[in-house]
């Protein structure tokens, strides 16, 4: 523990990494119901690790079921196609991985009547969103953050 600086610049990094992530309300104000085009609605998102996806529905009315791929185009959310599932009506998704998502409504006809999309999730924010996402370190929180170091490895010494 004799240099605490990596460890300081560690933990501004990861902050700004938390600050840049987005919360996403599918369906906007229409929510997660019957009748809304998710695959429109997705299409003009970008999608990071550290998303947060925010499902607003009647509790048992729906059901917020993340499957695989096989389960997206059989629109089956049983057995193995099933990744996990809620039916509380207020469900919240943390994106943890990159890859494609897939989310159906397991009520029977839902899924096939349309309650579903599928997301392409990078594994970091790249582009414009990135650098408008990512919060820039004020002159005075990096000299504060040195400073917070430099008592750090006196008091370790």
């Amino acid at each position: 523990m004799a240099n605490a600086l990596p460890l300081v610049a560690l933990l501004v990094a990861g902050c700004a990494a938390l600050a840049s992530a987005t919360t996403f309300t599918v369906g906007g104000s229409q929510g997660w119901t019957t009748g809304v085009d998710y695959n429109s609605w997705a299409s003009d998102k970008s999608f990071a690790i550290g998303d947060t996806l925010v499902f607003r529905y009647v509790s048992k009315a729906h059901t917020v079921t993340e499957v695989s791929k096989s389960g997206y185009d059989t629109c089956s959310g049983s057995g193995a196609n099933a990744l996990s599932d809620d039916d509380s009506g207020s469900t919240t998704v943390t994106i943890t991985t990159p890859g494609t998502h897939y989310f159906i409504c397991n009520v029977p006809g839902h899924c096939a009547s349309g309650m579903k999309f599928a997301i392409s999730v990078s594994a970091t924010r790249s582009g414009a969103a990135a650098s408008a996402a990512a919060p820039q370190l004020p002159a005075t929180m990096a000299s504060a953050a040195a400073a917070a170091a430099a008592a750090i490895r006196l008091a370790l010494f």
